[in-house]
């Protein structure tokens, strides 16, 4: 990760504030207000401000300043205790936390041990339909939340894996060993919620109340803005070093990036690609380069019985020149994927995919005739979310064609809208591309919910590997000792890299920028994103 701290600009850098000041370039802050000590950061419109309800990263940027979870992450990813005083176990089943005490509500309510049981028992409870009542799976007493035939109501809606012993101590019991659980912890689903909050949650989500370094000014304006200010009654380790952050909607990356140039957005999060030649060139120190966790791959339909031969899809793999599509989409950004984890993540080994991740033509045309070639129409899946994704897929198409002589290569562009839809519901037909950003940095978090049975799309859970992968990660999951874990979890990545159900091709590039108005700007990899309480403002 890159952090940039106002440092003294060089040539390239001179040069381009003086083509700043010729297009008005952030001289002059934006519609935080100029002087006020508030700043403004461009984002996608959230969907929804209740914590339990959404697995979107932009709802995510609001939600780290208002919430504070019991763990949080440090800017190299590791867990660092906020609103828990301690987490702990014996056998990785039954887990203690101790709430750190003095913590108040935006409302003046306490935090407590309750304030964690209801929320989480809230986001579990199948009818109410939240975006990640599936994160709650671990715990005791899910299954009897989430019956099977979804009309029927469920005789509960309390999660019985969590037992409030007193208002400081909260005991939680999940369905198996899992030694994750505080790096799960610091998804934004898992913040507390007061009383208030269900009286009213439609209510509640228009004005948030939560228990982080900063509470909400007025309501969500919706597919306009969401401001925040420092709570005055906030106790923890993120005291704000500014004086609020307005969260302004964007429907475009592009627009938003205009705005950042002309001064009327402070911080971009993710500058479009074709844009960031430009912007490098433009903002000069004020470019944030990043690390990031994201990967794209390419998922193979296994319920589909001509990618059945592991051959098949390994071919696909190697005829693939990642590199080449890189340079050509991504201005060379982006690092070329060489394991099924990126860098970012304990237990990321350089080069575990070995060849079946590298171009290399002439050996994938051995393997594809090996499998017997392929009959039919190949079919490319892709959402039309990045029109970056059109632009690669047409170079993987071509390599089809020419590295395996496949010759009726189609693409199938799914409204993003309709995309998971699609794969959720298994109707793909071909290759289909998908990302994984992770919801906390484990191995784990990849491994099990992009190839474990329960969270694939390629239909893998069907073979005896499948059911070989998932006994490893159980095993990993159960083990205290970090190092050992990792190790098992590294030998059910090559059991999944040596079968090669789902091809990982790069890890994307994170390419911000801020204005001159703001400095000390920070966007993590993770869930939290922009360090919003270190930004200070000029």
């Amino acid at each position: 990760m890159t952090i940039l701290r106002g440092a003294r600009p060089g040539v390239a850098a001179l040069a381009a504030m003086a083509l700043a000041a010729s297009i008005g370039v952030a001289a002059c802050g934006g519609d935080g207000g100029s002087g006020d000590g508030t700043f403004t950061a461009g984002t996608s419109e959230p969907d929804h401000l209740v914590p339990g309800n959404t697995t979107s990263s932009y709802s995510f940027s609001v939600l780290s300043g208002l919430f504070e979870n019991l763990v949080g992450l440090s800017k190299d990813g590791k867990t660092v205790n906020q609103a828990a005083e301690s987490i702990t176990t014996e056998d990785q089943k039954v887990w203690t936390i101790k709430i750190r005490a003095g913590q108040k509500f935006h409302n003046g309510e306490p935090v407590t041990a309750g304030s964690f049981a209801d929320a989480w028992s809230n986001a579990a409870y199948g009818p109410n339909a939240y975006e990640a009542n599936d994160y709650f799976s671990y715990f005791q007493g899910y299954d009897e939340l989430n019956p099977e035939d979804e009309k029927a109501k469920p005789k509960t809606d309390k999660l019985s894996g969590l037992k409030v012993v007193d208002d400081a101590t909260l005991e939680v019991t999940l369905n198996e060993p899992f030694n994750q659980l505080p790096q799960l912890l610091t998804y934004p689903a898992f913040a507390p919620m007061p009383k208030a909050a269900f009286k009213d949650l439609k209510a509640y989500e228009d004005a948030p109340i939560g228990n982080g370094p900063y509470q909400i000014s007025g309501k969500w304006e919706r597919n306009k803005q969401v401001k925040l200010v420092p709570f005055a009654g906030y106790t923890g380790s993120r005291k704000p070093k500014n004086k609020g952050v307005t969260w302004k909607s964007y429907s475009s990356a592009d627009t938003m990036y205009t705005d950042l140039r002309a001064g009327r957005v402070d911080v971009q999060q993710t500058i479009p690609a074709a844009k960031v030649p430009e912007a490098k060139r433009l903002l000069g120190d004020r470019f944030l380069p990043r690390k990031t966790g994201t990967i794209d791959y390419l998922g193979f339909p296994m319920f589909d019985k001509r990618f059945a031969n592991p051959d098949l899809r390994k071919a696909i793999s190697m005829s693939i020149d990642r590199n080449g599509i890189n340079k050509a989409v991504y201005n060379g950004d982006y690092i070329v994927a060489d394991s099924l984890l990126p860098s970012i993540i304990a237990g990321y080994r350089k080069g575990a995919c070995g060849q079946l991740c590298t171009y290399n033509p002439a050996e994938a045309k051995k393997l594809y005739d090996k499998a017997g070639g392929f009959k039919g129409t190949l079919e490319l899946y892709f959402s039309n979310a990045q029109p970056t994704y059109y632009q690669w897929m047409q170079i993987v198409a071509n390599s089809l064609k020419t590295n395996l002589g496949i010759k009726d290569v189609q693409f199938r562009q799914v409204p993003a809208s309709d995309y998971f839809s699609v794969l959720s519901k298994r109707e793909e037909k071909g290759p289909y591309r998908q990302n994984w950003e992770a919801d906390y940095p484990s191995a784990q978090n990849y491994l099990q919910n992009m190839w474990g049975s329960v969270g694939n799309r390629m239909g893998w859970e069907t073979t005896p590997e499948s059911k070989e992968f998932d006994g490893i990660i159980a095993k990993a999951n159960a083990e205290a000792n970090e190092q050992e874990a990792l190790k098992l979890y590294n030998q059910a990545e090559d059991l999944a890299i040596r079968e090669m159900p789902m091809t990982p091709l790069w890890t994307w590039a994170g390419q911000g920028g801020r204005s001159d108005k703001v400095d000390n700007v920070t966007i993590t990899p993770y869930a939290n994103g922009l360090l919003v309480h270190e930004v200070t403002v000029k």
